[in-house]
Protein backbone atom coordinates (compact mmCIF):
# COMPACT_ATOMS: atom_id res chain seq x y z
CA UNK A 1 0.00 0.00 0.00
CA UNK A 2 1.37 3.48 -1.03
CA UNK A 3 1.52 6.22 1.29
CA UNK A 4 -1.06 8.25 -0.38
CA UNK A 5 -3.27 5.47 -0.33
CA UNK A 6 -2.77 4.98 3.38
CA UNK A 7 -3.34 8.86 3.98
CA UNK A 8 -6.42 8.47 2.27
CA UNK A 9 -7.60 5.65 3.90
CA UNK A 10 -7.41 6.89 6.90
CA UNK A 11 -8.60 10.71 6.35
CA UNK A 12 -11.83 8.62 4.58
CA UNK A 13 -11.74 6.57 7.28
CA UNK A 14 -11.33 8.57 10.77
CA UNK A 15 -14.20 11.10 9.34
CA UNK A 16 -16.61 8.15 8.42
CA UNK A 17 -16.28 7.38 12.00
CA UNK A 18 -16.55 10.62 13.57
CA UNK A 19 -19.88 10.84 11.38
CA UNK A 20 -21.14 7.54 12.05
CA UNK A 21 -20.60 8.37 15.80
CA UNK A 22 -22.08 11.70 16.04
CA UNK A 23 -25.26 10.38 14.40
CA UNK A 24 -25.23 7.09 15.99
CA UNK A 25 -25.26 9.17 19.20
CA UNK A 26 -28.28 11.43 18.57
CA UNK A 27 -30.06 8.49 17.65
CA UNK A 28 -29.63 6.79 20.84
CA UNK A 29 -30.21 9.78 22.57
CA UNK A 30 -33.34 10.31 20.50
CA UNK A 31 -32.81 13.83 19.86
CA UNK A 32 -36.05 15.93 19.35
CA UNK A 33 -34.75 16.88 15.86
CA UNK A 34 -34.11 13.27 15.16
CA UNK A 35 -37.18 12.24 16.30
CA UNK A 36 -39.18 14.49 14.07
CA UNK A 37 -37.21 13.99 10.93
CA UNK A 38 -37.57 9.69 11.35
CA UNK A 39 -42.02 10.48 11.59
CA UNK A 40 -41.63 12.50 8.80
CA UNK A 41 -40.12 10.09 6.99
CA UNK A 42 -42.50 7.30 8.05
CA UNK A 43 -40.29 5.55 10.34
CA UNK A 44 -41.13 3.82 14.09
CA UNK A 45 -38.92 6.02 16.46
CA UNK A 46 -37.45 2.83 17.76
CA UNK A 47 -35.70 2.63 14.16
CA UNK A 48 -33.39 5.37 15.70
CA UNK A 49 -32.07 3.04 18.52
CA UNK A 50 -31.22 0.35 15.93
CA UNK A 51 -29.74 2.37 13.85
CA UNK A 52 -27.82 4.02 16.41
CA UNK A 53 -26.51 0.67 18.25
CA UNK A 54 -25.35 -0.78 14.74
CA UNK A 55 -23.39 2.51 13.96
CA UNK A 56 -21.44 2.09 16.98
CA UNK A 57 -20.66 -1.68 16.68
CA UNK A 58 -19.93 -0.63 12.82
CA UNK A 59 -17.35 2.22 14.03
CA UNK A 60 -15.61 -0.33 16.24
CA UNK A 61 -15.75 -3.72 13.53
CA UNK A 62 -14.31 -0.89 11.13
CA UNK A 63 -11.26 0.66 13.41
CA UNK A 64 -10.16 -2.44 15.35
CA UNK A 65 -7.71 -4.82 13.23
CA UNK A 66 -8.25 -8.08 12.41
CA UNK A 67 -11.66 -9.43 11.04
CA UNK A 68 -11.91 -9.05 7.77
CA UNK A 69 -15.22 -10.65 6.97
CA UNK A 70 -17.18 -8.22 10.32
CA UNK A 71 -15.22 -5.64 8.34
CA UNK A 72 -17.26 -5.95 5.10
CA UNK A 73 -20.20 -6.62 6.95
CA UNK A 74 -20.05 -3.01 8.53
CA UNK A 75 -19.47 -1.33 5.63
CA UNK A 76 -22.07 -3.12 3.88
CA UNK A 77 -24.58 -1.91 6.40
CA UNK A 78 -23.29 1.88 6.20
CA UNK A 79 -23.87 1.86 2.71
CA UNK A 80 -27.10 0.40 3.02
CA UNK A 81 -28.31 2.69 5.93
CA UNK A 82 -26.75 5.65 4.19
CA UNK A 83 -27.93 4.67 0.44
CA UNK A 84 -31.65 3.89 2.13
CA UNK A 85 -31.57 7.48 4.25
CA UNK A 86 -30.75 9.14 0.45
CA UNK A 87 -33.79 7.48 -0.91
CA UNK A 88 -36.28 7.93 2.07
CA UNK A 89 -35.56 12.00 1.28
CA UNK A 90 -36.56 11.72 -2.45
CA UNK A 91 -39.21 9.72 -1.58
CA UNK A 92 -41.18 11.88 0.51
CA UNK A 93 -39.86 15.29 -1.25
CA UNK A 94 -37.07 16.44 1.38
CA UNK A 95 -35.16 19.29 -0.03
CA UNK A 96 -31.71 18.40 -1.36
CA UNK A 97 -29.80 19.78 1.46
CA UNK A 98 -31.06 16.80 3.65
CA UNK A 99 -29.43 14.96 1.52
CA UNK A 100 -26.03 15.91 2.43
CA UNK A 101 -25.00 14.15 5.47
CA UNK A 102 -25.93 10.46 3.96
CA UNK A 103 -24.33 11.24 0.52
CA UNK A 104 -21.31 12.69 2.42
CA UNK A 105 -21.19 9.19 4.82
CA UNK A 106 -21.47 7.16 1.81
CA UNK A 107 -18.96 8.63 -0.12
CA UNK A 108 -16.96 8.56 2.84
CA UNK A 109 -17.88 4.81 3.44
CA UNK A 110 -16.56 3.89 -0.43
CA UNK A 111 -13.56 5.64 -0.27
CA UNK A 112 -12.73 4.23 3.48
CA UNK A 113 -13.67 0.17 1.85
CA UNK A 114 -11.73 1.05 -1.40
CA UNK A 115 -8.47 2.05 0.57
CA UNK A 116 -8.21 0.16 2.93
CA UNK A 117 -4.98 -1.59 3.64
CA UNK A 118 -4.71 -5.30 2.61
CA UNK A 119 -4.92 -6.91 6.47
CA UNK A 120 -8.24 -5.27 6.33
CA UNK A 121 -9.24 -7.02 3.03
CA UNK A 122 -10.90 -10.87 2.67
CA UNK A 123 -9.11 -12.40 -0.17
CA UNK A 124 -10.33 -15.46 -1.99
CA UNK A 125 -8.28 -17.90 -3.18
CA UNK A 126 -9.13 -19.15 -6.67
CA UNK A 127 -8.07 -22.66 -8.09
Amino acid sequence: MTKRNKIIYWIATIWLSLGMVSTGIVQLIKMEEEVDKMTDLGYPVYILSILGVWKMLGVVAVLIPKFPLLKEWAYAGFFFAMSGAIISHLAVGDDLIELFGPTLLLVLTVVSWYFRPADRKIFSVTP
